[in-house]
């Protein structure tokens, strides 16, 4: 489950994971709103990518795959209306190295009304 603008910070250091799931947060650094997280089943073997850069609010898990399966990549991104082109080329670059992983897995808030534009077309 992937959750977007989740509106923590250090001082709600507490975990909204049900029993028997794992909670991987991503709060937003200074900046207010926003932020993104992640349950997955703790029988998973996950393991969490930093990716560094706190001008993005998205958080990346790799589970690893079990008897010789393909590992898959799970994303949970939050990009606010606002986001300027910066932050939009370093969303792309993470984007791309993902994308050669076989299997992948992206959900989120991406505030990208032209594409509603262009499916409506």
């Amino acid at each position: 489950m992937g959750i977007t603008e989740i509106w923590w910070d250090d001082l709600h250091n507490w975990s909204a994971a049900a029993v028997g799931y794992k909670l991987f947060r991503r709060d937003r650094q200074g900046r207010r709103c926003g932020g993104v997280a992640l349950c997955l089943r703790e029988c998973l073997d996950c393991l969490e990518l930093d990716d560094d850069d706190d001008k993005l609010d998205c958080l990346w898990v790799r589970i690893r795959g079990k008897a010789n399966k393909t590992d898959i990549m799970v994303g949970v991104c939050y990009r606010p209306p606002c986001q300027d082109e910066g932050a939009d080329k370093i969303l792309y670059k993470q984007l791309g190295e993902v994308s050669r992983l076989l299997v992948r897995v992206l959900m989120g808030d991406f505030n990208l009304p032209h594409l509603l534009e262009i499916q409506n077309s």
